[in-house]
């Protein structure tokens, strides 16, 4: 059980967060949409486990955003409550928790990309090793963003701009892939030597098995 702590944790807090933004969202259909992507993920984590087991690093973390991530389908993005207080005391132009969560679109991601990449393919660590990282991370970033926009084309062609977020910001898209390109930078930047120490574990316990 010790050794499988981060990952106890991690289901733990996914759980938690699952069934608390589960009670009474604002709007089921967008609940639904923006927890799924984070329960395949979940998910496909559970069914790979005695197959490939990440570092506890990239557990902790898949958690962190998991709670993010349910935290924006219970309020939406857009009415998020401690940031409308941010946004009212500070007279900020909008409510800015949809930025918490692209930044985390890239923070998490690159964790787990520098993860695969280093433990099944012949790349090392170094500078080409993270521009791959931060790239793939952009990648996914954008690749959401269309999947949004194809969403409101095909569900709520009257709601566009209401349903997807955007406050008003006609940049809005633009904006949230440059989070996910600072969250992906700044993980590969502050938490490499971090990572590979949770990735040397990780290889201590398997050669254990």
């Amino acid at each position: 059980m010790k050794q499988d702590k981060p990952f106890i944790i991690m289901l733990i807090i996914a759980g938690m967060f699952f069934i608390w933004s589960a009670i009474n969202p604002f709007d089921y259909a967008v609940w639904l949409f923006e927890l799924a992507l984070g329960l395949i993920g979940i998910g496909i984590l559970i069914v790979i486990y005695n197959r490939f087991r990440f570092s506890g690093l990239v557990y902790i973390w898949v958690g962190i955003h998991f709670a993010v991530l349910a935290i924006g389908a219970k309020y939406t993005y857009a009415e998020m409550p401690v940031f409308n207080w941010l946004r009212d005391t500070f007279h900020l132009a909008r409510n800015h928790y949809d930025r918490v969560g692209h930044f985390m679109q890239g923070f998490v991601p690159a964790l787990i990309v520098r993860e695969v990449l280093l433990r099944k393919t012949p790349l090392k660590p170094g500078g080409w090793l993270g521009f791959i990282c931060i790239a793939v991370c952009l990648a996914i970033s954008a690749f959401y963003e269309l999947l949004e926009w194809w969403m409101v084309v095909v569900f709520y062609p009257q709601e566009g701009a209401e349903w997807l977020g955007m406050q008003g910001d006609i940049f809005d898209a633009q904006k949230d892939m440059l989070m996910a390109l600072i969250g992906a930078t700044l993980a590969i930047v502050l938490l490499s030597k971090a990572h590979d120490q949770s990735m040397e574990r990780v290889r201590q316990k398997e050669a254990v098995r």
